[in-house]
């Protein structure tokens, strides 16, 4: 009775295995005919990946990937003929496909019965993972589709496979990284950035810095990163590292200015940019920022010489001037409040008309800024209100209808 049984058993066993390499004949088969049914090979591959007596073989998972690579290859004949194609598709047969490619080279590499590991897949393999990588229509191009259409998520995806392809371990003698890898490294960080990844986008941007691709962008990047993730400690390391670095870019130092603004520490903020005005004493946006910090602590003669510096290092810096007639503007208003106390009218005529002339020394300072910059509208209200303080009614009356133009816009 048990012999019986084992054979019963035996039988079943050779009926099941027969049955699911069939499929996978079957599912080779329909990939490869001239007119090739992917849906119907999927199917017959499908319980073949998943059955045991199936599951563990290389054939299995190089045949489920060669479906996709099939696929893959229908659609690129059709685009490089011009015709109609879906770039879907496309690109999910190539990131499925390079799935089922990766399962199988690791499954060809074990070692058999007697410890040798004699593969039979990997070279093919190994020779279309690499059409993957190298011809940009493949996974250079779905990821840029996608990130065109703003599926950030799935552009990351496509990007890094093709990141992953040159450190496989088979794959590393196969290609050399040139500038398109950094490229791709790039714009998957961006992907990530704009999906909201932000430990991955952390990652790769950290990568970037360390090979000195786009560094500029990718410090300003990161440091944003770290904001938006409330990790203070690297925020301000990063910018105070991208300072060291572009020294001429402001936006480091404003942003390294502002986070110590607004955490209430604005001596320290002052002691930070007079240590970088002494290694860079030439940089006019420096001299700026400092006039704005003097201004914050009170100290107007300071930063009106702060703004002077600015100006005569840089003629056109708009916000320098714009900066001196802030401070006559604001010394005025002070000199009205103060006048406002005043019961006695002649006494208040007095300090009204020395605040006004106080208030018509900003007026060149404004006028020049808005000459510099004519698209800042806040300088051309402040000209307004001016205008009309001054009862300069062209000019009032010009200015006023510039403002309104632009507020339509």
């Amino acid at each position: 009775m048990k012999k019986i049984i084992l054979s019963l058993f035996l039988v079943l066993s050779f009926t099941l295995t027969y049955a699911q390499k069939s499929n996978v004949t079957k599912a080779k088969n329909k990939a490869l005919m001239e007119n090739p049914d992917f849906a119907g090979a999927r199917e017959a591959i499908k319980a073949a990946l998943n059955d045991s007596t199936t599951k563990n073989d290389p054939n299995t998972w190089y045949v489920a990937g060669l479906i996709g690579y099939k696929e893959n290859d229908y659609w690129y004949q059709k685009l490089i003929l011009n015709q109609q194609y879906d770039a879907d598709a496309k690109g999910q047969a190539i990131l499925e496909s390079y799935n089922f490619f990766k399962k199988a080279a690791e499954l060809d590499q074990r070692p058999d019965a007697k410890g040798k590991v004699k593969p039979k897949f990997l070279k093919d393999i190994k020779t279309k993972i690499k059409e993957y990588y190298t011809l940009q229509p493949n996974l250079i191009g779905y990821g840029a589709y996608l990130y065109e259409k703003k599926n950030y998520e799935g552009a990351l995806k496509a990007f890094e496979a093709y990141l992953e392809i040159p450190t496989l371990p088979y794959m590393q003698n196969e290609i050399v990284l040139d500038s398109t890898y950094h490229m791709i490294k790039y714009f998957a960080a961006l992907s990530a950035s704009n999906a909201g990844l932000h430990d991955k986008a952390i990652n790769l941007y950290n990568d970037l810095k360390d090979e000195n691709y786009e560094t500029l962008n990718v410090y300003e990047l990161l440091a944003e990163e770290y904001r938006n993730t409330n990790d203070t400690i690297n925020y301000v390391a990063t910018l105070k590292e991208g300072l060291e670095k572009f020294p001429s870019e402001a936006w480091f130092l404003q942003n390294l200015i502002n986070h110590y603004i607004y955490s209430g520490k604005i001596q320290e903020a002052l002691s930070y940019l007079n240590d970088a005005i002494k290694r860079d004493p030439n940089i006019a946006q420096y001299y700026f920022v400092k006039g704005n910090l003097e201004e914050n602590l009170g100290n107007y003669d300071e930063a009106r010489a702060a703004f002077d510096k600015a100006i005569e290092l840089d003629p056109k810096l708009a916000e320098a001037y714009a900066g001196i007639g802030r401070l006559y503007y604001n010394k005025a208003i002070k000199m009205l409040e103060v006048a406002n106390d005043i019961k006695d009218v002649k006494l208040f005529n007095q300090e009204k008309e020395k605040a006004d002339k106080v208030f018509k020394e900003s007026l060149p300072y404004f006028q020049k800024a808005t000459e510099l910059n004519p698209n800042e509208i806040e300088y051309k209200r402040t000209l307004r209100t001016l205008y009309y303080r001054l009862k300069m009614d062209k000019e009032f009356e010009a200015i006023d209808a510039e403002i309104k133009a632009m507020e339509n816009k």
